[in-house]
């Protein structure tokens, strides 16, 4: 890791692998901030972006179990102002198979100084006028989409009658133990705010200014472009902001025998692999990516946007999870990972012989 912060593949990384008992490892390097030159540390936040969906999830499963409501049901006996249809059910949503359409999102951010009075739900709806037609047949295929998952944020908030992001606090994040300095939907602090940046020489660089408002763009440093500060303006499809570190809570719980998110039936359905209506295996349970490392299975999700990339993982079998966050675009958070983790999925003995 020291290699790669070295060699200016990211200005910096948080790195953290944890067991059901608590932290295994952690690695803080490089910087926050090129042109203050401050180092990042512990505390320092990051744009979470698409790892926030599976805080999402959890959120939804939770309140399906407490209102006794079905997974299959049809998202618009809540929202009335959904316009794909019947077939879109909450847990095709989860599972990215309703058909909902995915453009690019990068467009979809607003600044720090407007977040206290943007208004999400007007702006959803604008998203909704624009692409109100489904990609494919309802539970078809797998067919990622950020919209999608904004929608599920709005089913939260209209069952529960709780802003979205306060319900993930108080229902999520609290009994985790999390705080809102290690993770949440706010910036908690700009000055220890990690400044994102985008690779000078890169496909996104050369388009940047048909992709992202050119308030957000920067300066650059070296052969890294500044990415201003901002919010995604759906919060339920990638607007947490945090530490490695509290994600890492978030796996550590998921890690144990018995979770404070969820009862079991709920943490179940969390991890059960999904299936097109035509039987077809998808990619994806209610809130995970499904995969393998090494022949053990793993769960994962990635997000990646305006500065930032990061990813974290649970092997259930080996009782590990990992994340890492990091303030580079284009930084293949896939690769490093690939590469730590089979440290910690080694059996104890190897360990100790390599050792």
């Amino acid at each position: 890791m020291d290699a790669v912060v070295r060699t200016s593949h990211t200005p910096g990384l948080q790195f953290v692998a944890v067991t059901a008992e608590g932290p295994a490892f952690e690695y803080l390097g490089g910087w926050a901030d090129l042109a203050r030159r401050h180092p990042m540390g512990s505390g320092t936040t990051m744009m979470a972006y698409s790892m926030s969906k599976t805080f999402t999830a959890a959120a939804v499963l939770q309140v399906i179990d407490s209102q006794h409501l079905s997974l299959d049901e049809s998202i618009n006996r809540f929202l009335d102002f959904c316009p794909y249809g019947p077939e879109v059910t909450i847990r095709r949503l989860l599972a990215h198979t309703a058909g909902i359409p995915n453009p690019i999102p990068l467009a979809w951010i607003h600044s720090p100084a407007a977040h206290e009075t943007f208004d999400e739900h007007a702006a959803l709806a604008r998203v909704l006028r624009r692409h109100k037609r489904l990609s494919f047949a309802p539970g078809t295929r797998y067919g990622y989409s950020n919209i999608g998952y904004w929608l599920l944020g709005e089913f939260v908030q209209q069952v529960t009658g709780v802003a979205f992001t306060a319900y993930v606090g108080q229902q999520v994040l609290r009994p985790l133990g999390v705080t809102p300095q290690e993770l949440g939907y706010e910036i908690p602090s700009l000055p220890e705010h990690a400044r994102g940046y985008l690779e000078k020489y890169s496909l996104m660089n050369v388009f940047k200014r048909l992709l992202v408002d050119r308030k957000f763009i920067g300066n650059y440093y070296d052969r890294w472009l500044e990415i201003y500060p901002h919010y995604l303006d759906g919060a339920a499809f990638g607007g947490l902001v945090g530490t490695a570190r509290g994600f890492a809570r978030f796996l550590q719980d998921q890690l144990r025998p018995p979770s404070v998110l969820f009862r079991d039936s709920s943490r179940r359905e969390f991890y059960a692999q999904q299936h097109t209506s035509g039987g077809a295996v998808v990619p994806a349970s209610l809130g995970w990516n499904v995969g393998s490392l090494n022949d053990r299975r793993l769960y994962y999700k990635e997000g990646g946007g305006g500065g930032f990339h990061c990813m974290m993982r649970l092997y259930p079998s080996s009782g590990v999870g990992t994340v890492v966050m990091t303030n580079a675009t284009g930084f293949s958070v896939r690769n490093l990972l690939d590469r730590t983790d089979c440290i910690f999925l080694e059996p104890a003995s190897s360990l100790r012989d390599e050792i």
